[in-house]
């Protein structure tokens, strides 16, 4: 099950293909390979990368959680 890198909830909002939305912390997260994206959305609805502020390990699909997750993004 994929979660919020930022506060770890695991109710996001799907809003399209490999993409989520975190409703408590007001960002997009979008599956990537094996790797999430961070993004915040702007008030022009433009989005602002915060990959920055992440580790890679704090970025990371856990593969033991997400099996069938990273399947199907990666085409496996």
């Amino acid at each position: 099950m994929i979660h919020c890198p930022n506060c770890h909830l695991k109710d996001l909002g799907k809003i399209g293909n490999h993409q989520y939305y975190c409703g408590r912390c007001c960002i997009e997260i979008v599956i990537q390979k094996e790797h999430l994206s961070v993004f915040q959305v702007e008030e022009d609805g433009s989005l602002s990368s915060l990959d920055d502020l992440f580790s890679e390990e704090e970025r990371r699909i856990n593969r033991e959680e997400s099996p069938q997750l990273i399947q199907k993004v990666s085409g496996r």
